[in-house]
């Protein structure tokens, strides 16, 4: 659709290309004229952190709040023991209490790098945990009140639903309460904060609407929704993924170098599109960078990646990152930033096996793979081909750093623990 917007985050999100779908884009742009107003996205617990999958709706939320609003970010204390049954194959693993409320805590680390929660400001960016309204829920009155709003019919219309009843895969009925729920949130959201908004990728589109049309029966309210589209790469992967597993937002979980290393490796076709997605670049200075070629759009990529890190772990992490890829791809040397991997002596014992150092190193999945990347001339230690899958190391092969290589990208220190 053609629409020129009036205010700064609706021509941010159309510029940028966070914009999959809008409720109503004329509504939803005049209300943010009038003043500051809180939007939210959900995040249910279901790890210990979030993945690069969620960053582009942590953007959303940033762009609302330096655009003058107030982020609010919802967690899923509550609907996490439902589990999102929206286009997923079979039921989510349910979770206890205490394993919900320390993924809570592990996630929450990523937002105050993203979103201000400290500033006096009228946009000062709120953190709920949707538990407070879910969890003392009166079975008997909730149905009486709230579920009387849904027909199952037209809950059973909507694509996450249909797609898994299509393929004759069990829904549960707690999966379906979900989207009940959820709808609840928003109602709870406007009626507690004046939340005028709830924003999600394009797979919580039933969901978003479910809760504008509850809210409007119970309260009599307007508001409305707004989805990003499901990003994968331009060679067709799903966004979030690598070859060593999900890309991880925690620290702990994704090193600021294994971090970095991941925006580096961008393919050449979308460092444009994540630069406007995923930085604050401006957009001409983006799209000039996205259409560089051959070595030039390296250079591209090695912004994209300081631009992302600096956001997330800080600009320090991020010179980090670039003076150890540095080091170790263009002077062949072992850089002092890489994933390493300390080992004591009770692990070391008699020695330990090079396929088990890899998996450990986290540079393949099993020791199959490692015999695997070995066999196929994959693997290098101390940038020399590994072609030994029975090579044994011990103490003494490590009275100095050795560096393991899974082809040319990626890599991991070996050394004694102190």
């Amino acid at each position: 659709m053609t629409y020129h917007p009036k205010s700064d985050f609706v021509a941010v999100m159309m510029e940028r290309g966070f914009l999959s779908d809008c409720t109503d884009y004329q509504g939803l742009d005049e209300a943010l004229m009038e003043g500051v107003r809180p939007a939210y996205i959900g995040f249910d617990a279901t790890a210990k952190s979030l993945h690069v999958g969620s960053l582009i709706q942590i953007m959303m939320l940033r762009w609302f709040q330096k655009t003058g609003h107030q982020p609010i970010t919802l967690m899923g204390g509550g609907t996490t023991k439902v589990g999102d049954p929206s286009f997923r194959a079979d039921e989510r693993p349910l979770l206890n209490e205490a394993a919900i409320n320390d993924n809570i805590s592990g996630i929450q680390k990523v937002f105050s790098a993203y979103i201000d929660y400290d500033t006096d400001a009228p946009n000062k960016a709120l953190m709920v945990n949707n538990a407070e309204w879910l969890d003392d829920l009166n079975y008997l009155e909730f149905l009486r009140d709230i579920g009387r709003h849904f027909s199952v019919n037209r809950m059973l219309s909507f694509e996450s639903v249909k797609s898994r009843l299509d393929r004759e895969q069990s829904l549960s009925f707690l999966e379906f309460n979900y989207m009940i729920l959820q709808a609840y949130d928003f109602l709870e959201l406007n009626r507690r904060y004046g939340c005028i908004l709830q924003m999600g990728g394009s797979d919580q589109w039933g969901n978003i609407v479910n809760g504008i049309d509850l809210t409007r029966r119970v309260l009599d309210n307007s508001i409305f929704g707004l989805t990003s589209p499901l990003l994968t790469t331009s060679d067709g992967k799903k966004m979030g993924k690598s070859q060593d597993g999900a890309v991880w937002l925690n620290a702990e979980m994704r090193s600021p170098y294994e971090f970095w290393q991941f925006w580096r490796n961008t393919t050449d076709a979308d460092v444009g599109r994540f630069l406007k997605l995923y930085t604050e670049l401006p957009v001409e200075e983006c799209e000039r960078l996205g259409k560089l070629e051959g070595s030039e759009i390296n250079a591209a990529k090695v912004i994209l990646a300081n631009e992302v890190t600096t956001l997330l772990h800080g600009a320090d992490a991020a010179q980090a990152a670039e003076a150890t890829a540095r080091e170790v791809f263009e002077k062949g040397g072992i850089g002092e930033d890489l994933p390493t991997l300390a080992l004591s002596p009770s692990e070391l014992g008699d020695g330990i096996s090079i396929v088990q150092l890899i998996v450990k190193s986290g540079l393949a999945k099993s020791g199959k793979d490692a015999k695997r990347l070995i066999n196929e001339n994959g693997a290098k230690i101390d940038d020399a081909p590994l072609t030994n899958a029975g090579l044994m190391i011990d103490a003494a092969a490590l009275s100095s750093p050795i560096k393991l290589s899974a082809g040319k990208k990626r890599h991991a220190l070996i050394q004694l623990a102190d």
